[in-house]
């Protein structure tokens, strides 16, 4: 029988969880019709000699941002360099769906605020073509993709839609106001949202400074939300929550929601250094849910989160010195010519701005915390001695004179690693640990947000790269496993039966990858975005194929033009 598609003698990594093996697969379609022991098959319409490289399903990335970009972007980047085929966005509260006409610019600006992603991009981006949530995603069913996307409905569009100027001042819904929110979230989830999400934490603000509406929400109002999803039968309830609440207060009521839904509600879970061992009671809570019978988990990230300071960035640390004041609105050849100068050098390396001390908090007292990154793989596990301090007391070299000289090489394209969550014992034992609690899921990449601060889309090939090839400073993590958590059982957790694993019947979602070779290229800043707005990226190289639905979408680290996602609706 001849096939559509043969891969013939991958060392295949199936999702399941199960150890590789070596296997030829057929594709049918956009379906995977066979799995047989290597040389086996064989040859097909399109025949594919894997020599013994890495086939795994498509990579399944749960917390995405890419409400906006879809409607605008084709090939969803940057997760599609990185082997992803499913994506998931309408994360952390935040979203553009519904939106009555007149507050589009209020919705920008705050997803310009908590998600960094540039507001002349999204007004110059967003066509505007729906107002309800359903239109929204009839919307996105219409644009061309490289992947496959799902989309929940976020607690704040819908708290502005109804209640007004009153959802931002931290006012309680009435009764009525809760019905409709609940009937907005029904609509959604019959016509396909696969979940509803909101933010309770203080760092997620509007580019005004606002809170996130819906931020002090009640019980009453979030269990009336909750009461709707129970009413369909379907979704996941997603939040970022206030880290320092989350292992108290917010786990009475997530115990409730989940008792009275029972449906999946997955909390943010992340480590900061003022409660370093706080993850520790989740877990602990996690397990005490699950004997309960409770679906309650948490979203866990592969790395530490920060920032990857550099001079075309959000920030960085010659943002805080009057001498890069009087030049930081120069275009970037002229501020490294500015910078070279030796009196503003000296200013910037030897003064002290008279602040009250705002410079010593936020960079002087935090320079053991701050990382020179490379052109290439940036270290996310570095030791505290490799540091910019730990440099600066070796060499005998001002520190700031360290962070200059890095911030302006590479044409002004150095980089400096700051992270600020997951990483408070100075490794990465924070990741580790979490990644192997059966009731935590692979997340928080943030793919397409926070566009001048972090490029965290490549999240799945560094879990391929770090945790199980490359990682020094502790015990690795197998490659079974690594692949499980980013397929079968991101897709799993919201429904998506039909993909994460290569067994025939499945939906062919596949990475062949050269594994040796998997690394990544140099971050930059990109001016791409629409009205040639910025953002970090940082490619991929070994994807030596990505096939999405049986199509293949890449081909040797490059697109191959082919489109054949689409919108995912849940309960279809």
């Amino acid at each position: 029988m001849s096939h559509d598609l043969v891969i013939r003698n991958a060392f295949l990594v199936d999702g399941s969880g199960a150890p590789g093996r070596h296997a030829d697969i057929a594709v049918d379609g956009a379906t995977i019709t066979a799995v047989e022991v290597a040389g086996t098959l064989g040859a097909g319409t399109q025949t594919v000699e894997a020599d013994g490289r890495l086939v795994t399903p498509g990579f399944v990335d749960i917390h995405t941002h890419y409400d906006a970009q879809v409607t605008w972007d084709p090939f969803v980047t940057p997760s599609s360099w990185h082997g992803v085929t499913t994506v998931m966005m309408g994360n952390c509260g935040v979203g553009f769906a519904p939106a009555q006409p007149d507050r589009h610019d209020w919705l920008i600006q705050l997803m310009e605020g908590v998600e960094d992603i540039p507001g002349s991009a999204l007004t110059a981006g967003i066509a505007w073509a729906w107002e309800s949530f359903p239109e929204y995603l009839d919307a996105v069913a219409q644009a061309p993709l490289v992947l496959d996307v799902g989309a929940q409905i976020a607690h704040a569009p819908v708290r502005a839609y109804v209640m007004g100027e009153r959802a931002s001042n931290d006012e309680a819904p009435t009764d009525a106001e809760i019905a409709t929110m609940a009937a907005i979230v029904e609509q959604a989830l019959r016509a396909g949202a696969f979940g509803f999400s909101t933010s309770r934490t203080s760092l997620h603000r509007a580019k005004d400074g606002e809170l996130v509406p819906g931020t002090h929400a009640d019980e009453r109002e979030l269990m009336g939300i909750a009461q709707a999803m129970q009413r369909v039968g379907h979704g996941v309830f997603q939040f970022a929550p206030e880290h320092a609440r989350v292992a108290v207060e917010e786990w009475r009521w997530m115990r409730r929601l989940a008792a009275a839904t029972g449906l999946p509600v997955a909390v943010n879970l992340s480590q900061p250094d003022y409660g370093p061992d706080m993850w520790r009671q989740v877990l602990q809570q996690l397990d005490e849910a699950h004997a309960d019978g409770l679906p309650l988990f948490a979203q866990v990230a592969g790395r530490s989160i920060g920032i990857l300071y550099c001079l075309q960035g959000s920030v960085h640390p010659l943002m805080f010195h009057p001498a890069y004041h009087e030049i930081m609105f120069l275009p970037l050849a002229e501020q490294l010519i500015a910078l070279a100068e030796p009196e503003r050098r000296r200013r910037i390396i030897e003064e002290v701005p008279d602040d009250g001390g705002f410079m010593q908090k936020a960079i002087l007292d935090k320079l053991d915390g701050m990382w020179l990154a490379t052109d290439g793989n940036i270290d996310y596990e570095p030791h505290r001695d490799d540091s910019v301090g730990g440099i600066s007391r070796r060499t005998g070299t001002p520190p700031m004179q360290i962070i200059l000289d890095h911030l302006t090489s590479l044409d002004g394209n150095g980089m400096i690693y700051a992270p600020f969550f997951n990483y408070s014992y100075g490794d990465l034992g924070f990741t580790y640990e979490t990644h192997q609690h059966p009731y935590t899921r692979m997340g928080l990449s943030d793919a397409g947000a926070h566009c001048g601060a972090i490029c965290d889309g490549g999240m799945p090939t560094f879990m391929l790269t770090h945790w199980t090839r490359d990682r020094t400073r502790g015990p690795k993590l197998s490659l079974e496993h690594v692949v499980h958590r980013q397929t079968s059982q991101t897709a799993a957790f919201y429904g998506l039966a039909d993909r994460g694993v290569i067994a025939p019947g499945m939906r062919a979602d596949i990475n062949l990858i050269d594994y040796d070779r998997l690394a990544f290229g140099p971050a930059r800043m990109a001016y791409d975005l629409p009205a040639d707005a910025r953002r970090l990226v940082q490619k991929a190289t070994g994807y030596v194929g990505t096939w999405c639905g049986g199509v293949q979408t890449v081909a040797d680290d490059e697109f191959t033009g082919a489109l054949p996602g689409a919108l995912l609706r849940a309960g279809r």
